[in-house]
């Protein structure tokens, strides 16, 4: 036990070093434009043009002067970094807003699609991966390898049209964007939004239509936003259940007798979850970050819709920064807390990090 706790430290430790490296490399890229472009950043959309020559340069050499833009990179770094620990992110000119703050109405929304992408993708994947690869050659693996080689290979864009087509124009069963009947509730204020979560807002304000509503938005891009990622997980698991069937445990509990589904879930799961972990973190990570496309097609008002707008009329440096950094908070756990739930799975893992004996505790 004493080695896992010591891979849970190192593992911990990787937040801290991993976010200061990629948030200096960030803005070591911003501060690649000179001081007077970056101060153009900090003015509202087409406010040039209502200033006089004269006034403008006043303003930018005031601007300039205020947040210390040509100062040296260790200097506006550090004062950039601090300002984040304290909270202040930075102001969006295009919304007229604190930066932190629109992250935080924006965000439940990204975060909403994700968690439910990943918990229909992450035992989808885990189950029919075991199956396909306890029998390879069979039915079942045949038909998984079928699905998957075209969950893989469609592009989400294409699906997420082919998907409003035939569920929302043709059928009308699954509408797009996030809301219907909630708008009527949150202009008249007596919709209370306690975690930014419909599904769950509606059953904490006794509205179970509001959280059957939300659920009916998810559908379509949940489903489009996971299909790839469930193919990739699935065929992880299946290789790493191949790998396991022909190995002595499997072939001795065969010998005793025990029945298929007692050796695959109670023997063969726990070696297979192994490399399973890291399928799951490249999904984790890829969703959080990737489900702006989505986002678009389905019109689901989350992240998406700050980036694009932000960067529609004249670049938002501060919200564009405030959204890298936000999105890097958000995956950085994850994958750290997958990492963990590896080496848990895993003992190997410990005694080659941990710089023990690696014994299970």
């Amino acid at each position: 036990m004493h080695s896992f706790w010591i891979y849970v430290l190192r593992r911990l430790l990787v937040i801290p070093v991993t976010l200061f490296i990629i948030t200096a490399v960030l803005y070591a890229l911003m501060m690649v434009a000179p001081p007077r472009e970056r101060a153009t950043l900090y003015l509202p959309p087409n406010q040039p043009r209502v200033m006089t020559e004269r006034r403008y340069e006043n303003v930018i050499n005031h601007i300039i002067a205020e947040h210390g833009l040509d100062d040296p990179y260790p200097v506006q770094y550090g004062r950039w970094a601090i300002n984040l620990l304290r909270g202040d992110w930075g102001y969006s000119p295009v919304y007229g807003a604190p930066v932190l703050q629109l992250l935080n109405l924006y965000a439940p929304a990204t975060l909403e699609l994700a968690l439910y992408s990943l918990l229909l993708l992450i035992p989808l994947g885990l189950a029919s991966g075991l199956l396909a690869g306890w029998h390879p050659g069979g039915l079942w693996d045949r038909l998984f390898r079928a699905a998957a080689y075209v969950g893989g290979s469609i592009p989400p864009f294409i699906l997420g049209l082919f998907l409003l087509t035939v569920f929302y124009a043709g059928l009308r069963w699954f509408p797009p964007g996030r809301l219907t009947a909630v708008q009527i509730l949150l202009g008249a204020g007596d919709f209370q939004r306690y975690t930014g979560f419909l599904t769950i807002d509606g059953l904490l304000n006794g509205r179970a239509d509001i959280t059957l509503d939300a659920f009916r938005h998810l559908v379509l891009p949940v489903f489009t936003l996971s299909l790839t990622y469930w193919a990739m997980l699935g065929r992880i698991t299946r290789a790493a259940t191949m790998d396991e069937t022909g190995k002595e445990y499997i072939l001795a509990a065969r010998a005793r007798g025990l029945r298929p589904y007692r050796i695959i879930w109670r023997h063969t799961l726990r070696n297979v979850l192994a490399p399973g972990y890291t399928g799951m973190a490249l999904a984790a990570a890829s969703i959080i970050t990737g489900a702006f496309v989505v986002e678009v097609i389905f019109n689901f008002k989350g992240l998406s819709e700050l980036v694009v707008r932000s960067l529609s009329t004249t670049p938002d440096a501060a919200l564009v920064m405030g959204f890298a950094v936000y999105s890097v908070l958000l995956v950085l756990p994850i994958m750290v807390a997958l990492d963990i739930l590896k080496g848990l799975a895993d003992p190997r893992l410990r005694a080659e990090n941990g710089g023990a004996d690696g014994a299970p505790g």
